[in-house]
């Protein structure tokens, strides 16, 4: 068994180290530490006797960095940084702060108010990994039920379970613009449309719902996600129901266009998010709540 490494140094050396460039001198240093210039000077003396190099060389009354200096100075400031997030993240465990924050979106809820959510809790985070998982269909019942995600975004609240609505989704159909159906007089029936292949996305419940969301035609390929359903939609190939904040950038540039179905066939959506545990629900998991429904109704 190898010998476990003893540090030669202190963080207190590092610390005094960084003071001393950060005020441009000891007496600087001395005087914002509240410690004598002599302490400081036998530090910083005593550190570089320890690591056999020069960190500082005074010229006049100004202590100037080495270039091996300016190496250490920087690797030591994020050895000081990390002992920083160390303290501070075992106090926000100490105040019950979590350290892990899971967050299930379904696919349809708009990522915009989303990731603005995200920006604004980063830095309240103390230390907060957080892990964002979409779902589809079914798979939000299951992140609501199984007790695994801390927040859970849904097109569709199961019975029993209460939320808060956040952002308005119409779905669409969409066809390229070369596509038959394109092409054929409008509106088209529903029965001629379901006649070619539909561009769904996998259900990602356990046990999926064949009723539910936009599963319909007979010839069906699936995909776990828009964009690779938009990929196949933009060679020519199939149908799709698009939400229409992913479909309106490629309205714009005519690649892609709205079916139009006679009786209509837009279907229209709420997402709400839910807390399954609200009991268990920590700070962080509270304040990053209070910020999504923050952003998600400026969105609207």
């Amino acid at each position: 068994m190898s010998t476990p490494f003893r540090a030669k140094s202190t963080l207190e050396q590092w610390r005094i180290f960084q003071a001393v460039v950060d005020y441009g001198g000891y007496a600087q240093a001395a005087s914002q530490l509240n410690k004598s210039q002599s302490s400081l000077n036998h530090a910083v003396s005593k550190l570089q006797n320890l690591l056999g190099i020069q960190l500082l060389e005074v010229k006049g009354r100004k202590a100037h960095l080495t270039p091996m200096g300016e190496v250490m100075l920087r690797r030591s400031k994020l050895l000081s940084q990390n002992i920083q997030d160390l303290e501070t993240l075992a106090a926000s465990l100490e105040q019950g702060w979590e350290p892990k924050l899971a967050l299930a979106v379904e696919i349809i809820q708009p990522q915009a108010p989303v990731i603005k959510a995200l920006k604004a809790f980063l830095p309240d985070s103390r230390g907060t990994r957080v892990e964002v998982i979409d779902t589809v269909i079914s798979g939000a019942d299951d992140a609501i039920h199984d007790g695994e995600y801390d927040l859970v975004i849904t097109a569709q609240l199961p019975q029993g379970v209460l939320g808060e609505p956040l952002n308005a989704v119409t779905l669409v159909p969409v066809v390229h613009r070369n596509h038959p159906l394109a092409k054929m007089p409008q509106p088209v029936s529903i029965d001629e449309v379901l006649q070619h292949v539909q561009l769904v996305i996998k259900d990602t419940g356990k046990n999926p719902k064949q009723d539910r969301g936009w599963l319909r035609a007979e010839q069906r390929w699936t995909f776990s996600s828009f964009k690779q359903v938009v990929d196949v939609l933009k060679q020519g190939l199939g149908f799709a129901w698009l939400p229409m904040h992913i479909a309106q950038s490629y309205f714009e540039e005519e690649s892609l266009v709205e079916l139009n179905i006679q009786g209509g066939a837009a279907k229209s959506l709420t997402t709400y998010l839910v807390v399954p545990r609200p009991e268990l629900l920590g700070p962080a998991g509270q304040h990053f709540s209070k910020l999504l429904l923050q952003h998600c109704k400026a969105y609207r």
